[in-house]
């Protein structure tokens, strides 16, 4: 397909479609699932078309009439398919059968889940590598491995260049507009989940200014452990008539089908060597572009070094750029088979972004600092978990701004945010 860009769930779908007869890739819309499908299938159903619902609920069996690799797009429009494929693949589970595409989790359940027959991916708006904006030169895999791998490389990107980024968003269809379009769109994706995939989900929105000013709410707790009941707080000030408890759970609830949250959750080893671990979730929109529109933050605020012009705006910039390596890490985790977590004490004295868990149980601890250098201080909680778990600690890092990558004396590696890759 031209002017298709590959993405990292490509290498996923090379070694999983051989050999599996159904797979299913989920998330929020936008995010490039159906180019990404549309290269492999030879046969497509697009199910957000009331028509091919209609003729895939009377003849369920032009399923298994169609040839080579089956497109279901946006399969949860008519979630009747999904049993319908488990139930075909049990006939003739050969490899390479459907692709299944979903934006938002069905409002009615499948019958059967699909464990052993459909396996499902999350695709993500585009990470760090995928935007091509410098070549990766360390892998989390050889971080992973614990072997101390040799950590080199230059970067083009500063700090300015990674606000852009921020704003321009990794959605694939957004991202290369103009600036006034790109926030237009983004505007007008923000106004389409309050107006209508709400209602799509089943939701009525009886004051669709209380759920904007929700998610603004959620939008400023990015990078952060804040309490919900916080964030209910913050979304209504002083109002008497706060939207109910059970209303704000909604609202989390249908974003979460809409894959428009993405939280970090609190890491629990499996043989914990801590007394006391919190375990609340850093909170995260799918993309920090959402977050940044929310908040009505340009560049000219995320990067004021003066505290005359919206200081919240600066104080904003760490959170977002911590976001922003977020979604890159989950979309690297996800491709090297690993799981992603944070850590911090009840009592807060240490924190570390990111624990990065991989296939055996040894981890990688990452922290990110928006700044060109790093100085002993940074390192402090690094040092600290490895007194805590000895050689379960395979490597540690600090994520930066700044233009090397290089490992300190003391072990401890600094990476560029752009030259971290899978």
């Amino acid at each position: 397909m031209a002017g298709y860009q590959r993405r990292l769930l490509d290498t996923e779908l090379d070694e999983l479609l051989p050999a599996l007869a159904a797979v299913a890739i989920e998330g929020p819309k936008g995010v490039g699932k159906t180019a990404t499908a549309q290269r492999r299938a030879d046969t497509s159903f697009e199910l957000d078309d009331a028509e091919q619902q209609r003729l895939l609920a009377a003849d369920p069996a032009r399923i298994n009439r169609a040839t080579g690799t089956v497109l279901i797009d946006e399969w949860q429009r008519y979630p009747a398919i999904w049993d319908d494929i488990r139930r075909s693949v049990d006939q003739n589970p050969q490899p390479g059968r459907f692709i299944l595409t979903g934006s938002a989790a069905p409002v009615v359940t499948p019958v059967h889940s699909g464990a052993g027959r459909i396996v499902q991916l999350r695709m993500r708006p585009m990470s760090l590598t995928e935007r091509g904006l410098d070549t990766p030169t360390v892998s989390l895999t050889a971080l992973l491995a614990g072997t101390r791998p040799q950590i080199e490389g230059e970067a083009s990107m500063d700090l300015p260049a990674y606000v852009e980024e921020i704003l321009r968003s990794g959605f694939p269809g957004i991202r290369h507009l103009p600036p006034r379009a790109r926030r237009a769109q983004l505007d007008g994706y923000l106004a389409r989940i309050v107006e209508r995939d709400f209602h799509d989900q089943g939701y009525q929105v009886r004051k669709p200014a209380t759920l904007r000013a929700w998610l603004q709410a959620y939008a400023a707790a990015t990078a952060t452990t804040t309490a919900y009941n916080a964030i209910l707080d913050a979304a209504a000030p002083g109002e008497s008539d706060k939207p109910a408890k059970t209303t704000t759970i909604a609202y989390r609830d249908v974003l979460t089908q809409l894959w428009l949250l993405d939280p970090i959750p609190g890491w629990l080893p499996v043989d914990n060597p801590f007394a006391r671990l919190a375990q609340a979730p850093k909170h995260h929109l799918a993309d920090p572009a959402l977050a940044a529109r929310l908040l009505n933050l340009d560049a000219a605020t995320l990067l004021e070094t003066t505290p005359q012009r919206r200081p919240h705006g600066r104080a904003m910039i760490g959170q977002l750029f911590e976001s922003l390596v977020a979604l890159s890490l989950r979309t690297y985790a996800q491709t090297v088979e690993a799981d992603i977590a944070h850590l911090r004490t009840r009592n807060a004295d240490h924190e570390i972004d990111f624990i990065i868990t991989g296939p055996g149980g040894r981890i990688v601890a990452l922290e990110v600092k928006l700044a060109r250098t790093v100085d002993d201080n940074d390192v402090t909680h690094l040092h600290w978990l490895h007194t805590k778990v000895g050689d379960l600690l395979a490597d540690t890092a600090i994520i930066t701004t700044g233009p090397y990558a290089y490992r300190r004396p003391d072990g401890i590696a600094v990476i560029p945010a752009s030259l971290l890759g899978p």
